[in-house]
């Protein structure tokens, strides 16, 4: 019988040879509503293995607006975004806390997590029960970004710097409300939590790493904890170049990490972390995704596979069709990925009948 989704992907997670390499397309509402039939071509011939439980928090009576439509918008912790775009999320102009002092008003949306836990189980089980995809739970904290909402990106990074001023409690409160968040997934029917926070720029860490590991990676050691207490996998999202903590990522337990590749040095990557973390995409949204050549994005995949492929696991064919990618491009990169493993099932025929041949 074949693998199914899930299987697919926990073997991959796990090192355990899966089939072929797990599928996961991010498609965000710019491509989908100038590139519909793309979508569902790829839908069809290239299905994700990956699937989000529909479970939806109420209505929260702060949300104003539709995050991705030009306008303003405003979050269910009251953050308001200013966006100029149709299809794409816009950014804070006017944080709440404008002094770091007035932390005390932060007020996170606990109205909006169950107060009991067995009617959403009920609703969550059934639908897991329904598929064999492989089941994210339906949140995704993100600490460093949260405060960066709540505080301006500028501010944010100043308060870092010096975090007795204020910046350690507020940063107290936001992880305590995703830690309560998490424990109400963990103990759901899902695969994996998943948790994000951009930490990179193009060519470096945004802030010093000693300062990172003291502020926020016991905060990502925690979900990660809290995940595989209850039997779940823990995926993280980090954009730009990371490699400066990948290390640290791989030590708290993090089980898959979606990371900028193309930001950073992947012979440096692969000798630090191949075999040891699952690499869930990507393929670069900068230069190969808006490329007109297909032959770019079938270039890209090979790079990537010819430094972190493993047979055995650890990588995911994951990318994200967003503002400014060429839809051929987006069709090659799936394809390109079934290539690699008919490539590597051919190969591996030949070692086994050469070795066969020998021995007798």
């Amino acid at each position: 019988m074949p693998q199914t989704s899930r299987e697919l992907v926990t073997r991959c997670l796990t090192f355990d040879y899966p089939e072929r390499v797990p599928r996961d397309l991010w498609l965000l509402p710019w491509a989908l509503e100038r590139y519909p039939d793309t979508f569902h071509q790829i839908n069809q011939r290239f299905p994700s293995d990956f699937v989000t439980v529909e479970f939806f928090y109420p209505a929260s009576l702060r949300v104003r607006g539709d995050p991705y439509r030009i306008g303003s918008y405003t979050d269910e912790w009251g953050c308001t975004f200013v966006n100029l775009q149709d299809g794409v999320i816009g950014e804070v102009k006017d944080p709440i806390i404008a002094d770091i002092a007035d932390w005390r008003c932060v007020q996170p949306p606990y109205e909006l997590l169950p107060t009991t836990l067995d009617p959403a189980r009920g609703q969550i089980a059934d639908f897991y029960e329904r598929t064999d995809k492989f089941v994210f739970a339906n949140c995704c904290p993100r600490p460093w970004e949260r405060y960066q909402f709540l505080r301006g990106s500028e501010n944010a990074l100043i308060d870092v710097m010096m975090p007795d001023l204020g910046g350690a409690e507020l940063l107290r409160v936001i992880h305590e409300f995703y830690l309560r968040e998490l424990e109400f997934w963990v103990k759901t029917d899902v695969d994996a939590i998943r948790f994000m926070d951009d930490w990179g720029a193009q060519h470096q860490l945004l802030i010093p790493p000693r300062i990172w590991r003291e502020l926020f990676k016991p905060l990502y050691r925690d979900y990660c904890d809290l995940a595989h207490a209850y039997g779940k996998f823990a995926f993280m999202h980090s954009d730009g170049h990371i490699l400066e903590i990948y290390g640290d990522l791989i030590e708290i337990g993090v089980d898959a990490i979606n990371s900028q590749l193309f930001c950073m040095d992947l012979e440096a990557l692969a000798k630090m972390a191949k075999g040891k973390i699952t690499f869930w995409g990507e393929i670069d949204r900068q230069h190969v995704l808006p490329s007109k050549n297909p032959d770019v994005a079938r270039a890209a995949v090979q790079k990537v596979a010819q430094h972190l492929y493993d047979p055995r696991g650890g990588i995911i064919a994951q990318f994200e069709f967003g503002p400014g990618a060429n839809p051929e491009c987006a069709w090659v990169i799936f394809e390109e990925w079934d290539n690699v493993m008919a490539r590597e099932a051919s190969d591996s025929a030949q070692k086994s009948t050469m070795g066969f041949t020998r021995s007798k």
